[in-house]
């Protein structure tokens, strides 16, 4: 009887643990397998997992890339695309479907690299990058960073054309990897640390000719930011005439090759010295032209100069001229202000305030006495009239009459009795005498006979 080893070989399963087991088995035998095929039913969730079916023309097996991996993608995939892949085998419990787990992706032969190429291209154009008006042009260099390989034909041929053309142009190089898997980061990291050092004008990017493959690295999106993010202007130039990379689109400059990226940062030091020859030749002739044409005006005014005798003479007469007639100006301008200055000083005495001020005085003077006798009139018939008032007024004055020895009588509410019909016996009256009062207490009443009568 066959027998398996396995203690649980005639056990029963449930379908959970069977499809447990067959994942594990699958992820342990298949941990990494490299797979190529056309991709279909492609769908992108909301949740940035891929899921997809790669099939073959005889078979097909479905995919599954979660978003931690797809973000790492240099291309984006679409239905048709041939594609490699490299995943584990494994098997979504839930409904037992065999699945592999993708881990990268890559477009399948070069073509695969020209559509990444092409995708990438696109994909920055759109957000500005190639612009030409973010393009800086080369300022006057003195200094010059190139990163390339120490050791390959593109540092030589470049160090040869400056040595040659403008040997005063110094050099940094920051050597790199241009070819590989480490390359693109190197030759970020470069170009970052020749912007930290501020210490060139411009920086070279770039190595000689190659395949697609081999030039890759300057078609790193990496790369590519970080030659726009410079401050520094760069200069790409990678491989031949004929071959264009993603940093040619996004540099400030494109140069064919190495050397011509050379030949652009350096003037042609044979050339400006026959400049310089021709310059200096030309400049020689015009000043001999020059200070020929000189003697020769001399020449004429010193043919045409008179002896200086004359025009002394005729400078001193006309000297003496000037000293007659500023003497009689100002002679004039003096007596002027002295007959303004008597015309004045006349003036002045007869407007002076003094004869006004006395006359003033006098009347003032007229005046007080004048005021002082009216006062003093009034003063006089204000008081006549006072003492005729006073004795008018003592005349009818009641006190005048209680001090001829009558009275007045009041109430007790201080009404004057006129009348004895005006109180009652045993009412209180009060007296007002010219010198003091009396309070009494009516005893009897007698009626005024006479008043009937």
């Amino acid at each position: 009887m066959y027998q398996t080893g396995n203690p649980r070989d005639n056990a029963v399963f449930t379908v959970s643990e069977l499809n447990s087991r067959a994942r594990q088995l699958l992820e342990v035998s298949f941990a990494s397998v490299r797979v190529e095929g056309e991709i279909s039913n492609l769908a992108r969730p909301s949740s940035g997992h891929w899921y997809f079916t790669l099939k073959d023309a005889g078979a097909q097996v479905r995919c599954a890339m979660f978003r931690s991996r797809t973000a790492m993608l240099k291309f984006l995939p679409k239905e048709g695309d041939m594609v490699e892949i490299r995943a584990k085998v494994s098997l979504y419990e839930n409904r037992g479907d065999y699945q592999l787990i993708v881990d990268s992706m890559k477009p399948a032969g070069e073509g695969a690299l020209l559509l990444a190429f092409e995708q990438l291209k696109r994909r920055l154009a759109s957000e500005g990058l190639f612009a030409e008006e973010r393009k800086r042009p080369l300022p006057a260099v003195r200094r010059v960073a190139i990163i390339t390989s120490p050791t390959g034909a593109a540092i030589h041929d470049m160090l040869t054309v400056l040595k040659r053309r403008w040997p005063s142009i110094e050099v940094d190089i920051y050597p790199v990897m241009v070819q590989g898997n480490e390359a693109p980061a190197q030759i970020i990291t470069a170009l970052q640390r020749a912007n930290r050092d501020a210490r060139c004008d411009v920086i070279i990017a770039g190595r000689g000719g190659g395949s697609l493959e081999d030039l890759w690295c300057f078609n790193d999106e990496g790369v590519a930011r970080a030659i726009a993010h410079s401050d520094i202007p760069v200069i790409s130039a990678v491989g031949h005439e004929v071959d264009f990379t993603i940093a040619d689109f996004v540099a400030d400059l494109r140069a064919p090759t190495p050397s011509a990226a050379a030949e652009m940062i350096s003037p042609d030091g044979a050339l400006l010295r026959q400049q310089i020859i021709s310059m200096k030749q030309r400049l020689q002739r015009a000043f001999k032209d020059r200070q020929q044409q000189r003697l020769k005006q001399l020449e004429q005014l010193r043919s045409r100069m008179r002896g200086p005798q004359h025009q002394l003479q005729n400078q001193s007469q006309r000297l003496d001229q000037l000293e007659i007639r500023l003497q009689r100006v100002m002679q004039q301008k003096i007596a002027e202000p002295r007959q303004k200055l008597a015309r004045l000083t006349s003036v002045l005495e007869h407007l002076h305030p003094q004869k006004t001020l006395t006359q003033h005085q006098k009347n003032l003077q007229q005046l007080q006495q004048r005021l002082k006798r009216a006062v003093q009139q009034q003063l006089t018939q204000k008081q006549k009239a006072l003492a005729s008032g006073a004795r008018l007024l003592s005349s009818v004055s009641p006190l005048q009459v209680l001090a001829r020895g009558y009275s007045i009588t009041h109430d007790q509410d201080g009404k004057v009795i006129h009348s004895a019909a005006d109180v009652s016996p045993g009412s209180t009256i009060e007296t007002r005498l010219h010198q003091g009062k009396l309070i009494s207490t009516v005893q009897e009443i007698t009626p005024d006979d006479s008043a009937h009568s």
